[in-house]
């Protein structure tokens, strides 16, 4: 990363800029799959004019991270630009404007906001990257991101993949934590889409796994997460809450770690504490190819508090970002029946089954164990007013 330059000269400008410079280091360092160069190595080019590609040769980095101060009065305009050395393609730009009346504040602000922004920017660049590698060349890492890649389709088929390609990074690398994390999150969501059949070992397998990662893997917020959602969704771990506390420690600007945090708030009956969750995950990654699973869980959250026009509109938002999001169909389902609208329930229960054609109440009964009784009840309730049959000889 290259220091911000001072457009000014202004000293108190100085001071503000190095120090949010800094403030940035620090935030990107947390992300523990990036190579982040110190500060003193970084401000070796404070105030030069720089080639991109000459500073990447001499740092040994892929992307560089530069951008300038404007000030005007109390106010400034902060811009930044992520640069791909090995292209010269921007992959990342935007801009941040503030006050100077807490200094400390904006420095923090603009940090984890070009921190939350640019990690998807990042991951999805190096997913591009691995795709052009001869197989013959592949790494571990580079199959995760392959795996990664195919799961980001969400599709049958692309799930599927996902895991074939990340027991193949694990073949590469047993104790590569964020493959064996990715397993078990391929593997839930292919449980609440009725993607496959999943077995018995299918799901101690992802169960394992991601116990697996949980102990390899002491620092990196994502796997972390990945692990401790798998474990709440498919084993009704409860305790996978203080898992997402560890992760949040290490990275405050988590995305994916709010995400899962207010998933699992959501699920616990706790609304407003979810929404607040999903909020700040969605401030600190505006265009996360996990933004249907913002919008799907604040319909959970509204669900819970009963307010079912809501969860109507909510989940209406992540349908139209992901339109074969299967449990935002079934929540649309349960809360117009909830409303007394039995035809328009009907109609969106046919559009479940079509993705769905085994769900049946035993199975929802099935794989939401981990919400609480009466939670459940409200579910069930609701899908049984739409049709949904009994199942399981009921």
């Amino acid at each position: 990363m290259l220091p911000f330059a001072n457009m000014s000269g202004d000293p108190e400008q100085e001071y503000f800029v190095d120090g949010m410079v800094e403030e940035i280091i620090t935030a990107l360092s947390r992300i523990r799959w990036l190579f982040v160069i110190a500060r003193n190595s970084a401000f070796t080019y404070k105030g030069k004019a720089v080639d991109v590609k000459q500073v990447a040769q001499e740092l040994g980095v892929r992307y560089v991270l530069e951008g300038s101060v404007r000030k005007a009065g109390n106010r400034v305009r902060i811009t930044g630009q992520l640069i791909d050395t090995t292209t010269g393609a921007h992959i990342w730009a935007d801009r941040f404007d503030g006050a100077l009346d807490d200094i400390f504040d904006l420095q923090d602000q603009v940090a984890s906001n070009v921190a939350g922004a640019i990690e998807p920017k990042l991951r999805q660049s190096e997913i591009e990257r691995a795709s052009r590698k001869p197989a013959a060349n592949l790494t571990a890492y580079d199959l995760y991101l392959r795996a990664l890649a195919q799961s980001y389709r969400f599709t049958e088929e692309g799930l599927a993949e996902a895991v074939v390609l990340a027991r193949q990074a694990l073949a590469i690398d047993p104790s590569y934590a964020p493959a064996a994390a990715l397993v078990g999150r391929c593997r839930w969501v292919q449980r609440v889409q009725g993607w496959g059949a999943l077995s018995a070992a299918d799901v101690a397998e992802a169960c394992r796994l991601a116990r697996q990662a949980l102990e390899a893997e002491r620092d990196d917020a994502e796997t972390i997460c990945q692990a401790a959602w798998t474990l709440f969704f498919l084993a009704g771990e409860w305790a996978m809450a203080a898992a997402l506390d560890r992760a949040l420690a290490l990275n405050p600007n988590a995305a994916h770690a709010w995400l899962a945090r207010g998933t699992i708030r959501a699920h616990s009956n706790q609304p407003a504490a979810a929404i607040e969750a999903i909020e700040r995950a969605r401030r600190l990654s505006p265009f996360d190819p996990y933004t249907f699973h913002f919008d799907f869980v604040i319909a959970v959250a509204h669900l819970y508090a009963r307010r079912f026009e809501q969860v109507i509109e909510w989940a209406d938002r992540a349908l139209h970002e992901q339109p074969r999001l299967a449990p935002a169909m079934q929540f649309k389902v349960i809360a117009f029946a909830h409303l007394g609208r039995l035809d328009a329930a009907r109609a969106e229960l046919s559009r479940v089954l079509a993705i769905d054609p085994k769900l049946t109440i035993a199975r929802v009964r099935e794989y939401a164990h981990f919400a609480a009784p009466e939670i459940v009840e409200l579910v069930v309730t609701g899908l049984r007013l739409a049709g949904l049959p009994e199942g399981d000889g009921a």
